[in-house]
């Protein structure tokens, strides 16, 4: 019976981990921390968002990889195969008003419970605080244990470490080094779904915390629309993730991007502009804002900042602004402070089945592996898949 040893216990090593037993092989998980899923659990604390519910092709578009490979181990194993997944474990999915798709009762323990169990129950072992240090010179893997040095001899494994965000979790990218001294080139990491610098006054810092509700952002061509928060820093939350990427490349490129806020999405500028030209002349300027198109509070407040208090009273150019208030971000937030990180071990390094063409026997899952993708659900949805490839490829090699 083949060996299979998988290193890393979140998500895509727990898939890889059932690929792999669903194949035959003798599996045993590893991980550094005390407990399994440590991240799964933390973003399921306010509800387990674990995939999407739109247009399967629409769904795929969410993410940001340099080829079709990916994309083709979501469309095996997407939303319809992880819905069906979690109903094996006994948990039915509940689709919220947006299309996110979450397990009843929304939180993550339920599901990671039931999906250790059965692991456990088809054979599976986990070793925790076992932190992986690379290989001997006898190609066994070396973990670090509390009681020492442990060195593991398999046929093949699957590593599934995470990025480089969340450290405290387990994902602090220190694998990176580990395979490079074997190789393997890079991707240097960046933060991904992340927040964003804004070069605020004083005055904006005291909106620190504030959400801004019901507004549409665009980069790029892609508007989205929903809330983000004000930070003491600049933005981050919510709408702002799904356009990370573009934004991040803008700042590589220019050293700042530009994003378009609509802050009434819901209203044409045309209505905008003829109610703010009816408005009594007597008016301030900021009761002619919250008397003629209920525009007040953050929203005003980010009115006043980018145009460093000098808006344009004129009704047309005041209502194309309100439409279109183009807000500079000069950087990305800390790499440790993002949801999740992009970079890592790039696709040309990988064969098909997600082994490293410099190690053979070696496949990597999850996001250790150059991809990108919003929070929504693409996230989990992508670590899973992967996962589930690189597992089934590991018992059958």
């Amino acid at each position: 019976m083949k060996q299979v040893a998988i290193i890393g216990a979140g998500p895509a090593g727990l898939m890889a981990a059932e690929a792999a037993l669903e194949g035959g092989a003798r599996v045993v998980i590893y991980d550094a921390m005390p407990s399994a899923g440590r991240k799964l659990l933390m973003a399921g604390k306010s509800g387990l968002n674990i995939t999407h519910s739109e247009d399967e092709a629409v769904f795929r578009k969410r993410y940001d990889a340099p080829d079709a490979r990916l994309a083709a181990m979501v469309e095996a194993f997407g939303p319809p195969e992880i819905v069906k997944w979690m109903v094996g474990l006994g948990i039915e999915a509940h689709v919220g008003s947006s299309g996110r798709v979450f397990p009843v009762g929304m939180k993550a323990s339920p599901l990671l419970r039931r999906w250790l169990a059965r692991l456990g129950a088809a054979g599976a072992e986990l070793h925790t605080r076992h932190r992986w240090t690379g290989w001997d010179e006898t190609g066994g893997l070396v973990f670090e244990t509390l009681t020492g040095r442990v060195t593991v001899q398999a046929d093949a494994a699957v590593l599934a470490l995470g990025g480089a965000s969340w450290k405290r979790l387990g994902s602090d990218g220190a694998w990176a080094a580990i395979l490079a001294k074997r190789g393997v080139v890079l991707e240097p990491f960046a933060a991904s779904n992340c927040g964003f610098a804004v070069p605020w006054t004083d005055k904006m810092r005291a909106d620190e915390g504030a959400p801004v509700k019901g507004v549409a952002l665009s980069a790029h061509g892609q508007t989205v629309r929903g809330d983000f928060v004000i930070t003491r820093t600049g933005i981050e939350s919510g709408a702002v993730y799904p356009l990370a990427a573009a934004l991040r490349r803008d700042i590589a490129a220019d050293g700042r991007a530009i994003l378009i806020i609509d802050l009434l999405p819901d209203t044409d500028e045309s209505v905008i502009a003829a109610r703010l030209a009816a408005a009594h002349p007597k008016d301030s300027f900021s009761n002619r804002l919250r008397k003629a198109v209920r525009l007040e509070g953050v929203k005003a407040a980010l009115l006043h900042e980018v145009t460093k208090g000098a808006a344009p009273r004129d009704a047309a150019r005041l209502a194309r602004l309100i439409k279109s208030l183009p807000l500079t971000l000069t950087g990305a937030a800390p790499i440790e402070t993002a949801i999740s990180t992009s970079g890592g071990v790039p696709w040309t390094a990988l064969d098909d089945a997600l082994m490293l063409k410099a190690l053979p026997g070696v496949y990597c899952a999850g996001e250790m592996i150059a991809w990108d993708a919003p929070t929504g659900g693409y996230l989990l949805t992508a670590c899973l898949a992967t996962g589930r490839v690189a597992g089934r490829a590991a018992a059958e090699s």
